[in-house]
């Protein structure tokens, strides 16, 4: 039975997490190719600031996300959203509908005094979101989406077979939060119809379809700061740890986190420079009503923060907020 709601919660999860949250035409591949090193596209803040960055510069090699994964699926769909909803006066004539799965057909099961004992959806259809798209990139989507439907089966026997099924279905609806809030400042940082956006699109599109991607020359600031490495001497880790546990928290499903509350912060591993690997502390939190206090630990790879660990998902890894990570490998928590 665990295992059985785990899939359905995975699936759920899957399927609210690709559809909806609460008019020049698109240049082609050879036209973005001029001014290539030139262009800007704002990612500071953002959740998925490392993967907007990688996709914007067409350094495809560096990111960990799969055209497969159903995390690249979900951002592409919100994205496509996104811009129909706040840019939709610079979308091409040609434009076409973005459309959404709904049921349409259920399977209503009763018990032997016509009560309701369960409802599935038995076939779904498609229908018009009232959002609109450039063609090319959302058929990149579509081309996405049958990809990942094929390997329904076995996305579903990664599931059921996940000793940590439950942190990772919460992890998913932490990042969804975190992509809702992205979308809702990625083009106020950029402009709709600037050059950055455009060459953002046309490598999306690109990585979607598995081709080779519009590069540019300048490394990432995200990449130069994992090869430079934590920053050396006596750091304020207590703040960097109230930093780090207060981002994770705006996405938190139940608890609210007591801002400022770490306490009991200790090294318990240090490399060669002296810089922390393993750094554990306590912070207060409410969760239905109550004050209560849980641990987190912050592991740390070449100086930097690689995976956060809360006490009551020991074995979830949750991604530090990139842009706090970069903050702290400039130096900005130094004592």
């Amino acid at each position: 039975m665990r295992y059985c709601y785990l899939t359905f919660l995975g699936l759920g999860l899957v399927f609210i997490l690709t559809t909806s949250f609460g008019k020049t035409p698109s240049n082609t591949s050879e036209e973005a190719t001029v001014g290539v090193q030139n262009l800007v596209f704002n990612t500071d803040g953002l959740y998925y600031a490392e993967f907007y960055d990688f996709i914007f510069r067409g350094h495809f090699e560096l990111l960990k996300l799969k055209r497969e994964d159903t995390e690249f699926l979900m951002i592409f769909e919100q994205y496509l959203r996104a811009y129909g909803r706040q840019c939709d006066q610079y979308l091409p004539t040609n434009q076409v509908k973005i459309m959404d799965q709904v049921c349409a057909t259920e399977e209503v099961i009763t018990n032997g005094y016509g009560i309701e004992t369960s409802r599935t959806c038995i076939e779904y259809k498609w229908v018009p979101s009232g959002l609109y798209a450039r063609p090319k990139l959302y058929d990149a989507k579509m081309e996405v989406d049958r990809i990942q439907r094929a390997m329904g089966l076995q996305t579903v026997m990664a599931m059921v077979t996940d000793p940590n099924a439950m942190g990772n279905s919460l992890d998913l609806l932490h990042k969804a939060k975190g992509l809702k809030n992205d979308m809702a400042r990625i083009l106020t940082l950029n402009p709709c119809n600037s050059k950055g956006v455009k060459r953002f699109e046309e490598n999306l599109r690109l990585f979607a379809l598995k081709k080779p991607a519009i590069r540019m020359q300048a490394s990432s600031k995200y990449a130069d700061m994992k090869k430079s490495g934590g920053p050396a001497g006596e750091q304020d880790l207590k703040k960097l740890c109230d930093d780090l546990v207060a981002n994770q928290a705006i996405n938190w499903a139940f608890n609210q986190y007591i801002a400022g509350s770490i306490s009991g912060l200790t090294i318990q591993q240090s490399d060669q420079q002296g810089r922390p690997v393993v750094v554990r502390a306590n912070y207060n939190y409410k969760g239905f009503g109550n004050s209560n206090q849980g641990w987190v630990q912050i592991n740390f790879v070449e100086g930097l923060p690689k995976c956060i660990y809360f006490f009551d998902f020991p074995t979830n890894c949750k991604t530090p907020n990139i842009s706090i990570v970069a903050s702290y490998a400039k130096g900005n928590y130094g004592n």
